[in-house]
Order: C-alpha cells, then sequence, then structure tokens
C-alpha cells in the first residue's frame, strides 16, 4: 500500500522584523509526512521547532514573513475528494474556517495559557464543532462528554462545568487535547505537551496521545527537546539546529547511527544511569544569534569536529540511507574520517541491548 503523504513542506525560509534588525530564523526547511506517522522536531530552545509548525498552521506573528518555500497540506472533503493546498498561499480567514483546530490541531506546552480562564471547560471543547460545523450545542455537549470520557477524565459531566483553575496540571493538559480532538482533525502538532507537567503525568499524557493516535489513524508531529520522550514516540526524527534541518531518520537511525556532531551532543546530553562519568555532558558555547547571520556551517563555533570547509559554506544534505540524510561536511568523500564520541558509541551499544533486553526496539 502506497504511503499517502499529507503535509509536505519545502524550502521554507522565514524572518521576523525587530527593533534591532531581521531575523532569518527558518533556513530552507524540508519537512514530510504521511498519514498516521509520527515525526519528531528536536532542538535547542530557539531552534525554530515551533515556528516551523505555527507556519504550517498559519498562525505566524504578525512580524513573521515567508520569503519562499510552500507547506503542501493535503486532505478529503465529506464526500471523500481529496484535495491539496499551499497553506502559504491562503489568506487567514481562509485558514481559520478549513484548517485551524479542523484539520490541523495543535496542543502547547502550557495548559493553563490555551485555556480561557472566564469560559467553563465544556463550553470551551464545544466551540470548535458549533463553529466549524453548526453542530447543536446539545449533540456538541454530549460529544464534549465523550472526548473528556476518552482522555481519561473522570467524571466528565461535572467537569464540563468546571473553570481551568479548578483542575489539576495533568487534567488541564488532557483537556486541551480533548479541544484539539473535537473537530477529528488529520493531523495533531504537539509543541512540548509535557515540559509543564511532573514525569509520571509526563508518561500518561505520551500514553494517551499514543493510543488515540492509533485509535483514530491520525497523523501527529512533536516538538520537543526531550531525546526520551521522542524515543517513545517517533517514527521519524528531525534534528534542528539554527533554523536549518541538519539531520533527518528513522528513530533508530538518528539512535543508533547518528551522523551530525550536533546530534552526537544531544544523544551524549541525554541523562544515563549507566555512565560511569561524573559530569553530565553538555554542548559548549549557545546557539547562534540570528540576526547576525555568518557564512559557513551555523554549528561550526560549537563543533569540535569542524572542517575547514565548514567555515566558507554551509552542508548540504548527504544521503546515508533512502531515509537517511545529515548536512555535515564529515559525509564528503573528501574529509577525514571521524568516529562518532567513544563515550556515545558505547551508550549507544547500551541502549541496543536494553532494547533487544525489553522488546522496546521498534
Amino acid at each position: 500500500m502506497a504511503e499517502e503523504k499529507i503535509l509536505k513542506i519545502r524550502n521554507l525560509d522565514i524572518s521576523f522584523k525587530t527593533t534591532a534588525g531581521t531575523v532569518h530564523a527558518i533556513r530552507g526547511v524540508d519537512l514530510d509526512l504521511n498519514k498516521g506517522e509520527t515525526v519528531a522536531i528536536v532542538g535547542e530552545s530557539g531552534s525554530g521547532k515551533s515556528v516551523t509548525m505555527k507556519a504550517a498552521m498559519g498562525i505566524l506573528a504578525s512580524n513573521a514573513f515567508v520569503t519562499r518555500g510552500s507547506i503542501e497540506f493535503t486532505y478529503h472533503h465529506a464526500d471523500g475528494s481529496e484535495e491539496t493546498v499551499d497553506i502559504l498561499k491562503k489568506d487567514k480567514k481562509w485558514i481559520r474556517r478549513h484548517i485551524n483546530g479542523k484539520r490541523i490541531a495543535m496542543v502547547f506546552q502550557d495548559p493553563m495559557t490555551s485555556l480561557n480562564p472566564t469560559m467553563t471547560i465544556g463550553k470551551q471543547i464545544m466551540e470548535g464543532m458549533i463553529w466549524h460545523f453548526k453542530t447543536p450545542k446539545k449533540e456538541a455537549w454530549n460529544k464534549a462528554i465523550e472526548l473528556l470520557t476518552e482522555v481519561g477524565i473522570e467524571e466528565p459531566e461535572k467537569r464540563m462545568k468546571n473553570y481551568p483553575h479548578q483542575l489539576s496540571g495533568g487534567m488541564r493538559q488532557r483537556v486541551v487535547i480533548a479541544i484539539a480532538l473535537s473537530c477529528n482533525p488529520d493531523l495533531l502538532i504537539c509543541d512540548e505537551p509535557t515540559t509543564a507537567l511532573d514525569v509520571t503525568i509526563q508518561a500518561k499524557i505520551i500514553e494517551l496521545i499514543r493510543r488515540i493516535q492509533a485509535e483514530r489513524g491520525i497523523s501527529v508531529i512533536y516538538i520537543t527537546h526531550d531525546l526520551g520522550v521522542v524515543a517513545k514516540v517517533a517514527d521519524y526524527v528531525n534534528v534542528m539546529y539554527a533554523g536549518k534541518i541538519v539531520e533527518k531518520g528513522k528513530i533508530n537511525e538518528i539512535f543508533y547511527d547518528p551522523r551530525h556532531p550536533y546530534t552526537w551532543g544531544l544523544l551524549s546530553a541525554m541523562p544515563d544511569l549507566d555512565t560511569e562519568d561524573e559530569r553530565l555532558y553538555t554542548i559548549p558555547g549557545s546557539p547562534p544569534n540570528l540576526l547576525h547571520e555568518k557564512q559557513g556551517d551555523a554549528f561550526a563555533p560549537r563543533n569540535r569536529y569542524a572542517l575547514e570547509a565548514d567555515d566558507k559554506a554551509d552542508s548540504p544534505m548527504f544521503r546515508i540511507t533512502d531515509s537517511h540524510y545529515a548536512a555535515t561536511w564529515l559525509l564528503d568523500p573528501r574529509a577525514p574520517k571521524v568516529e562518532m564520541p567513544k563515550e556515545l558509541a558505547e551508550r549507544i551499544e547500551r541502549m541496543k541491548k536494553e532494547a533487544a533486553e525489553y522488546g522496546t526496539e521498534q
């Protein structure tokens, strides 16, 4: 069965006008998502993960402007007919009516800022159904109760009349997920959905999203800097740095055969109980200020494996397998052979052994 592509981003460039000048935040991003898949976008804060997905939803800030690229979204109408649209060519009114909440929904990291403190939970879940589908209030009320039950909230009839401040953090995030699911979207974008929650609740929310995805057959994009979350949920991973995707591949390719030095750094920085190192590894330096663009690879100043070519030009994407690509001059046939850090290689071997032992390998 052929894979059905629902999102195709090509050569996306986004800049922001600020009082200090123009910030070139997204630099030539390509991204693909097929129906039913989970794709993760990982990277440090400020790497452009959320901006890319806000562009896909048509909710960029007013000072943002797209200089080039396309975001093609494919969806089906009620009669089964298929349509592909370039979201960047549509106006905000059309996007709000046909895309936002209806076909693409987003779960943000802090539920307290996502929910309206002056409206009851019930009204907020019903709002999207009434707006997009003109659903009668009684029907929307019953559907909202079903959604609250689906996301694991007990006594849903009682919770419908509650306000956000009356719920715990975990329950608020479940409500946000219920709102996102209310119009039965094709794509769910989860922007750090577990950051504001404690560890035990995090695991429950991740499991909830996985279950709902399996039951509804929807596609999911995770935006996160937590590689532990990525390992649990993703089919494909895009590693992003300074507005550019520097490595992409299947989950096992990224975790067991990483090729970009930045990916090496992210994996090395994951806490590991079995390590003998006394200190937790951190990537030296800070992400670049994209207000002042420099020639060459943006990661070069922080990269101890940087080559002379990194100071002169950005690396193209080198093909490793049909699904695995990385943008590093180390993959150029003329480059010296450089192996990943010994400590990381040992950690990967431990991860493989653990995956085989507990049956978690995908």
